[in-house]
């Protein structure tokens, strides 16, 4: 049986419970309060205390479940609209002066473990100087939305003079993700100025490395429109568990070691910089202070994860292979995450068999009868 967000409110709450059957990583990613998560086939399976009500993406793969329960002679219900809908009912319970308590939670709660490592990062790294434009790129993530407010937070309170532009580009979302987007940052008193492409579908039928394509034009359009707007620099959302994996994930599946650097030149757009300003700061982190604040984002929008999740697939990436495994690693050594982030410090290349550089590969054997 269908039930909306509306007539869930009027139901007494220990009458039912919210089963999140969206994949792991989207729900890891996005978590619903109070819910319980589990796959398509785990809810099938179980049997529970209270009447479940499904919520997956979108409501397809929750219906189908309330229907088997419903066949079975059990009473099951699947929320309407689906997580969307939990989303634009959380937006709609924020005042007008909503945007001030998070900004105060940045610069008060959250100053030592967000705060703070965002100025660390720009000043040890140099990522932002007297007259910059910076291009803050928001995707509609946590990641981004939080990178948006910590820029806001240094523009306004900040001795060194730039300019600030808040960039969304629209891929090819979905009606429903789109309208999250342009309210959390109409709530948040975010400006952005929206470009439209439609990259989804240009890639969304190519076999081979769709995933890589679609983030090569998506750089690409960002640096067009960034310049347009007169920027010299994109800030990205990355943070710090996205340095770390993308470490072991270069050494484990790519044979080599490198990392995702704070700054980099782009090699096509001469006057253009890419900055990572959120570089020291903890996901977990962001995800407090997401929840601190009762923030509710986009689910990822990518065209290949609505295929999967609508036939009921889990996607396993190698990022999220590679985050189960430094957990794995973690109940072993707890330092293990600050000491992969610091491999690529203090690389002796006394000790390395090749290097590369732009002038090419150095052996340890082209000069090791000279020593």
């Amino acid at each position: 049986m269908k039930i909306s967000i509306e007539e869930m409110k009027q139901k007494k709450i220990d009458t039912y419970c919210i089963v999140d059957i969206r994949a792991k990583q989207e729900a890891q990613k996005n978590p619903i309060l109070n819910a319980i998560q589990m796959s398509e086939k785990e809810a099938i399976d179980t049997d529970f205390e209270k009447c479940p009500v499904f919520v997956c993406r979108n409501g397809t793969i929750a219906q189908r479940v309330s229907a088997l329960f419903e066949e079975q002679g059990k009473e099951a219900y699947y929320l309407e609209g689906g997580y969307f809908s939990i989303v634009m009912d959380k937006l709609a319970q924020k005042d007008e002066d909503f945007y001030k308590k998070v900004e105060r939670s940045i610069i008060k709660k959250f100053r030592p473990k967000i705060w703070s490592k965002f100025t660390k990062a720009l000043k040890e790294y140099k990522l932002v100087n007297e007259g910059d434009c910076v291009g803050v790129c928001i995707s509609g993530g946590k990641d981004s939305m939080l990178m948006a407010k910590l820029f806001q937070e240094l523009h306004d309170h900040t001795n060194v003079p730039f300019d600030v532009k808040f960039i969304v580009m629209d891929p090819g979302y979905s009606p429903e993700n789109r309208r999250v987007i342009e309210e959390n940052c109409r709530k948040l008193h975010i400006p952005i100025d929206i470009y439209e492409t439609d990259i989804f579908e240009n890639v969304v039928h190519i076999q081979k490395s769709p995933c890589y394509i679609c983030a090569r034009m998506r750089r690409g359009h960002l640096y067009a429109f960034a310049e347009k707007l007169g920027c010299n620099k994109i800030a990205l959302g990355h943070h710090y568990d996205d340095v770390i994996e993308t470490i072991l994930m270069s050494m484990l599946y790519g044979g080599q070691v490198q990392t995702m650097m704070p700054k980099l030149h782009s090699t096509n757009f001469g006057n253009m910089e890419i900055i990572r300003p959120l570089y020291f700061i903890r996901e977990d982190d962001i995800k407090h202070w997401a929840r601190y604040n009762d923030l509710y984002f986009i689910q990822c929008a990518c065209k290949f994860t609505d295929d999967y999740t609508t036939s009921g697939d889990e996607h396993a990436s190698k990022r999220q292979e590679i985050k189960h495994l430094i957990q794995e690693l973690k109940e072993v050594n707890p330092f293990v995450e600050a000491n992969i982030f610091k491999s690529v410090e203090n690389v002796n290349l006394e000790t390395v068999i090749a290097y590369k550089t732009d002038e090419g590969v150095h052996h340890f054997l082209d000069d090791y009868d000279k020593k």
